[in-house]
């Protein structure tokens, strides 16, 4: 079953059910106070994550509870949601639309199996698939100290796929040819630089 989303002024405002409205509440909390915000060890000036601000302004960040049941079949069930939303929208909210799977009692080896799983099916739809837990030991892309995807609870996110992502699809041959089926001619010239390197 597709878990109910909710978007940030709707969590703000209360709306969802009390048991379910403290998770969510944190991570929206997190989301701006983290993500939001540039860090000093982030390796480069900027928001952690340059789309959250602009998502949460025009209320394209939205947040569902995960609760018992087949995680890949919920995520499967948010994929075919996210994309025939994406369907209706024009290409400037398209890119924004973000949607966040909180799931506090997972255990963060499964989030990232999960991830691991079907990152492949979620890019060669066009979206990205992106996990976040306390212990994630995923490196920064400028500073190789910094964790940037460690979060107060479980969860799981989703967005579009875009041509910045280039250098999270590197390490899987199957990812970049997705990628370059996509954006290929028009990759930015410093993300072309960056295949050639390659």
């Amino acid at each position: 079953m597709t878990p109910r989303l909710w978007t940030a002024s709707e969590i703000e405002a209360g709306s969802p059910p009390p048991a379910d409205l403290p998770p969510l509440a944190r991570i929206l909390r997190w989301a701006k106070d983290f993500l939001v915000p540039g860090h000093p060890d982030l390796g480069r000036t900027g928001p952690v994550c340059p789309y959250t601000r602009p998502a949460l302004r025009r209320d394209l960040f939205h947040l569902g509870l995960g609760g018992p049941g087949d995680l890949c079949e919920t995520l499967t069930g948010l994929r075919a949601t996210h994309t025939a939303a994406l369907s209706i929208m024009d290409s400037s909210d398209a890119e924004l639309l973000t949607y966040v799977l909180v799931l506090p009692e997972a255990d963060p080896d499964e989030i990232d199996a999960v991830q691991r799983e079907l990152k492949s099916e979620f890019v060669g739809d066009g979206l990205m698939l992106g996990q976040f837990h306390p212990h994630c030991a995923e490196p920064g892309l400028w500073n190789q100290e910094f964790r940037p995807l460690r979060s107060p609870l479980p969860l799981l996110a989703i967005r579009r796929l875009l041509p910045v992502d280039l250098p999270f699809l590197l390490a899987e041959p199957g990812h970049l040819d997705a990628y370059l089926a996509r954006f290929a001619p028009g990759i930015p010239a410093r993300l072309r630089a960056q295949l050639i390197f390659r």
